[in-house]
Order: structure tokens, then C-alpha cells, then sequence
């Protein structure tokens, strides 16, 4: 960087970060283009890098991320040719559709499987770059690290085939209801759960009123007994009431702390764990589709036989993308 004051002058439109970020290491990044976006309000930056050869490291993503010192965001994605990561090129022996790689990283720059709303502002991403073409009700396939996932264009958002879903402890689910226990900052007591995998891990946690939910202090992470091999990201639901409207769709309102972030406004693989826990309670006829209102808007979660026959889950809402910008220093 440079302490020139005419240089300064364009941080209005450019995202400068200071030395102090995180160590220098080489100039690789400098002049990085980078795009903001978000899902209802679970944001994101992205850049493009067809042959997957810019950094990826924790510093750096770290850096980018920090809401103080970087660009600010929930994650970094990095969209790469499926060919070009190992991952992706075991993805195009199944599936050589899949010519995209969602690269995703939390927050903390830690790798993540996937992320229900990365996935619907990535497309949007690579429809705004011009590298692929989708018309209204046209499916693109997008390599994740939890298998090729369908996004389909629909109106003004996208609805995303998230794929089958499993109790992460089956048999304690099954037998009873719930899987664990969980402690949340703000609450009295420990919490009853249940863990459910959407390609990443997830604990439920229902709650009886919206006093309680606003009590619930998601900036700290909620403890969880027994923990998920790799951790797990907790949703704090409160069930409508009545559970199901007259137009058949059931409802809930969600906050969630996800696993190398905090708590966010939203997360979209959250969204449908929410609505899997929230279904099984309910029982026999509870509805396949589902309305999850979280504090960055409402996305829609839809139940559907799969086509491996397996039952699948759907997750539909908005994409934007808001700015633009360039790298000024190297990380």
C-alpha cells in the first residue's frame, strides 16, 4: 500500500486492506476483481478464477472476510472450472455437466461442503460474468463438495435440488425424538435436538415462544452434546401457530450460528434441517412444502421423491449481487 493521500482517496470505490489484516505474503491478490452478493442477507464474495490458481488459504479468506480490516462477508467463494480442482474432476466422471466448481469457504477461512444460499448467489455470480447461459426454468449443474447440485432459474430467484437429507445419529432420532442436548447462551436450561445432515451438519433446536428465540445469544457458539464429527452449525426454530396455513404450507421462524462464521442472517442448508427436525416432529401429515422466515427474509423448502429414490429437499428464494471492486493490496 501506499500512503500517498491521492491514493486513499479512491478507497470510495475500491476495498483497500491495511498490512495489519494479516501477514504479507506474496502479490498475487493485488488487483483481485471481487463481487459482493447475498442470500437473504447470508453474504458472500466471489470471485472468478477458471484454473483455480489464486489463493485459498485461511489467512487470506480470513482477511477478505473480516468486516473490519477486508471486503466483509459470511463466506468467500471462489467459482473454478471442475476440471481444474481434483474435487471437480472426480465430480465429471458422473456427471460431466457439472462445469463449475463452488469453491466455498467459511468465514474463518475454513473449507465448507456447501451452503444452500452460496449456491444460488454463485449462479447468479457466473450468469452476470457471462459464463453461462440460463433462461427462466433452465437447470444448471454446479459441483460442490457434497456432489452436483441442480440449480434451477425461477423468476426472480433460483430453487436449488439440496439433495437427500439423514439424521446424522439415526437410531437416537428414531427412538426418540432427539439426538442431543444443546446449551445456548441466553437460555435457562439445555435444549433437546435433533442432527441432520444436508450434505453438511446441522442441530435443531425448537423453542416454544419468539421471546424465548430473541433471548437465544447466537454470537457465542452453542455447545453441543454429542458433537457432530466435524462440528455442526445450529439452527433455534420457533413453529408457527398455527403449525400449517390454509394454503397447506407449514411455517417457522429461524436464527442460526453457523460453524466458522457465528451467527448470520440466514443459511439455506439450515433452512431445510429446520424444516426436516420441524416435519418429523409433527408426524404423520405434516406438509412437504414450507415457508422459514430468518432475519434476512423467508426462504421456501420443498420435499420431493429423488430421483435415486431417495427423498429429496429443495431450497428456493433471491439472489443479488450488490458491488463490485478490486483488490488494492496483496495479503
Amino acid at each position: 500500500m501506499t500512503d500517498d493521500p491521492a491514493a486513499h482517496d479512491t478507497a470510495a470505490t475500491d476495498a483497500a486492506v491495511t498490512d495489519t489484516a494479516v501477514p504479507r505474503a506474496d502479490r498475487q491478490t493485488r488487483g483481485l476483481a471481487f463481487t459482493k452478493g447475498h442470500g437473504t442477507g447470508n453474504d458472500f464474495i466471489l470471485t472468478l478464477d477458471p484454473e483455480g490458481v489464486g489463493r485459498t488459504d485461511a489467512a487470506f479468506v480470513a482477511g477478505l472476510c473480516d468486516r473490519h480490516r477486508g471486503i466483509g462477508a459470511d463466506g468467500f467463494i471462489r467459482a473454478v472450472r471442475s476440471s481444474s480442482l481434483p474435487e471437480g474432476q472426480a465430480l465429471l466422471q458422473s456427471d460431466p455437466e457439472a462445469e463449475w466448481f463452488m469453491d466455498y469457504r467459511n468465514g474463518d477461512g475454513s473449507v465448507a461442503q456447501m451452503c444452500g444460499n452460496g449456491v444460488r448467489v454463485f449462479v447468479h455470480f457466473l450468469l452476470d460474468q457471462g459464463t453461462v447461459e440460463l433462461q427462466d426454468g433452465g437447470e444448471l449443474a454446479v459441483g460442490t463438495r457434497s456432489g452436483v447440485k441442480r440449480v434451477t432459474r425461477a423468476g426472480n430467484g433460483y430453487a436449488v435440488d439440496m439433495g437427500p437429507w439423514e439424521f446424522i445419529f439415526p437410531d437416537a432420532a428414531v427412538a426418540r425424538g432427539m439426538d442431543s442436548l444443546v446449551e445456548i447462551a441466553g437460555l435457562e436450561v439445555d435444549r433437546p435436538a435433533l442432527s441432520v445432515s444436508m450434505g453438511n451438519p446441522h442441530t435443531v433446536v425448537a423453542l416454544a415462544e419468539l421471546a424465548e428465540l430473541r433471548a437465544a445469544e447466537l454470537h457465542r457458539a452453542p455447545t453441543v452434546q454429542p458433537r457432530p464429527p466435524e462440528g455442526t452449525n445450529v439452527e433455534v426454530v420457533v413453529p408457527a401457530e398455527p403449525l400449517v396455513g390454509d394454503d397447506g404450507v407449514g411455517r417457522l421462524t429461524m436464527r442460526v450460528h453457523e460453524r466458522g462464521v457465528g451467527e448470520t442472517q440466514s443459511c439455506g442448508s439450515g433452512a431445510c434441517a429446520a424444516a426436516v427436525a420441524t416435519r418429523f416432529w409433527a408426524g404423520t401429515g405434516a406438509p412437504d412444502r414450507w415457508l422459514v422466515e430468518v432475519p434476512g427474509g423467508v426462504v421456501g423448502v420443498r420435499f420431493f421423491p429423488g430421483p435415486d429414490g431417495r427423498e429429496h429437499v429443495e431450497l428456493s428464494g433471491p439472489a443479488e449481487l450488490v458491488a463490485e471492486g478490486t483488490l488494492l493490496a496483496a495479503y
